[in-house]
């Protein structure tokens, strides 16, 4: 089980989709799943409920328990594992699966700041600059809303009565509020229980790799 981690729009989902196709191609040909811990945060009526529409990602906005309960499961036979619309911004149960074990199971996602001990065989971070995470968040809400334009039921459909000038201000304004303060707080965490941290600089090109295994060797 190898979990990836790092802040928001730190291309987590991007490298757990090119090292599951790089394992898929080594010669045992190992079955290779992703879930994505997404799916274990609580739905926007809950987080309402709870007063934590503006903590999405927190650690407080995780079913941990479940989230474990899952991984734990997933060793020893098949398991459920919700999934989470970035289009919808909440919990879709149409995207659920159930999935027997595989060989390896890749977790990509937040909430995996904390030490999951024997659940966790392996532990990335993607490390960059917040100047570069930014950006990179910058762009993806932008595609995001630029979609929203022909997508009423996007969740950034909402945002379309503004300029992209306008939609710039506001992902400044979310990631100022919310992802930065979660990166610094909670996120950044899980880079000193990496076994393998991976620093990326501009256009998210590898300029080093270290974490624990790296000083290992």
């Amino acid at each position: 089980m190898v979990a990836i981690t790092g802040s928001v729009a730190a291309g987590k989902s991007v490298f757990a989709g090119e090292l599951a196709a790089d394992m898929a191609a080594w010669p045992e040909h190992p079955s290779v799943e992703i879930v994505c811990t997404d799916g274990f945060l609580m739905d926007n009526a809950a987080l309402e409920a709870l007063g934590l529409s503006q903590r999405k990602g927190f650690p407080e906005s995780y079913d941990n328990a479940a989230m474990r309960a899952a991984l734990a499961a997933i060793r020893q036979g098949p398991a459920r594992f919700p999934a989470y619309s970035h289009v919808t911004y909440d919990i879709d149960p149409a995207l659920a699966r159930s999935l027997e074990p595989p060989d390896i199971l890749i977790v990509e996602g937040l909430g995996l700041q904390i030490d999951h001990g024997p659940l966790v065989d392996a532990l990335i971070y993607l490390d960059a600059d917040e100047a570069n995470l930014e950006a990179w968040f910058t762009e993806r809400l932008i595609g995001l809303w630029a979609a929203a334009e022909h997508d009423p039921t996007s969740f950034y459909a909402r945002f379309r009565h503004l300029d992209e000038a306008g939609a710039r201000a506001f992902a400044r304004t979310v990631w100022e509020r919310i992802n930065l303060p979660n990166l610094r707080d909670h996120i950044l965490a899980a880079r000193a229980l990496a076994d393998i941290v991976i620093r990326k600089g501009p256009g998210h090109a590898i300029e080093a790799i270290g974490g624990r295994w790296a000083a290992e060797k």
